[in-house]
């Protein structure tokens, strides 16, 4: 499965394009459309071409996780939702989380609600993780639903 364009849209939205790199409120360097700089990475200015392209390479890890993860009944919007989540935690988040152990457990209901504890950076609640979460959920919501899973 692929990410949709609803659901570039959704990361996107929260990803607001820097061309230059910036802590994010956990700290970490990043650049672009979100993209975490890692260790032997170096850039200066980018374009949002350039941006695109980390984007789809960072998108492209999150279904790869996803693939190798999940077992669960997923459809396009669940894998949309988890796609922004993983995008934004990390994988390695996502692979510990009790968001993904409800998920395998068939707990549909227990991680739509998982997804609202996700709202912290740098030990603080962020309104912007806030409002994440919540349009993540939704469209996992909406999955679920078309599902017949809640």
């Amino acid at each position: 499965m692929k990410t949709s364009y609803k659901g570039l849209c959704l990361i996107i939205g929260y990803e607001k394009f820097k061309p230059v790199s910036y802590l994010c409120p956990a700290g970490y360097p990043t650049i672009g459309y979100g993209h975490r700089i890692l260790p032997g990475e170096k850039f200066g200015k980018i374009t949002e071409i350039e941006a695109e392209e980390l984007l789809k390479k960072d998108v492209e890890i999150a279904e790869k996780a996803i693939e190798k993860l999940i077992k669960a009944e997923i459809n396009q919007e669940i894998f949309d939702a988890l796609v922004s989540f993983i995008f934004n935690v990390g994988e390695t988040n996502f692979r510990n989380s009790t968001l993904l152990k409800l998920l395998r457990s068939g707990d549909y209901y227990g991680t739509i609600m998982e997804f609202s504890n996700w709202i912290f950076a740098g030990g603080k609640i962020l309104k912007g993780l806030v409002k994440r979460r919540a349009e993540e959920a939704l469209f996992f919501t909406i999955g679920a639903f078309k599902l017949g899973k809640i």
